[in-house]
């Protein structure tokens, strides 16, 4: 008799000009990480509104990870601090619902960062294996 292990579900919403090319990197450059995240490539991570967030995680993902420029390189001008401030109301509404705030992450990279996106996909995965699936996902499940 085998025991399941618990892989968690992670999507990641992706600025197309820094975090979604490191992640590309990431690949050309064969860097493992595990196979749990899906991505969605927007053009920036200003673009990110909470609904966006919010859908994943109500529909039974275990985690969201939200990606984008370095303060101050942001193609759009603020796209990213725009997406910091979203990211920090959200975690306390998270609260609210009875979700722990750490099923979202919002993370720095760069297109020269493949090493960088790779570890943090392994990190946050390893985060939410520790945490267990997603209280949403064991409800539509029962």
């Amino acid at each position: 008799m085998s025991e399941s292990v618990f892989e968690p579900r992670i999507v990641a919403f992706l600025c197309n000009w820094c975090t979604y090319t490191g992640a590309d990197l990431a690949g050309t450059s064969r860097l493992q990480y595990p196979p749990n995240v899906r991505i969605i490539r927007l053009m920036c991570s200003g673009a990110v509104d909470v609904s966006y967030v919010l859908k994943p995680l109500l529909e039974g993902a275990d985690g969201v990870l939200i990606g984008g420029c370095h303060p101050g390189d942001c193609h759009y001008q603020e796209g990213n601090y725009k997406a910091r401030r979203r990211i920090a109301i959200l975690e306390e509404s998270l609260k609210g619902m009875g979700l722990d705030e750490r099923r979202v992450r919002l993370r720095w990279i760069s297109a020269s960062e493949g090493a960088l996106f790779a570890e943090t996909i392994r990190r946050f995965t390893d985060d939410l294996r520790q945490l267990g699936p997603n209280p949403v996902r064991t409800l539509w499940t029962m």
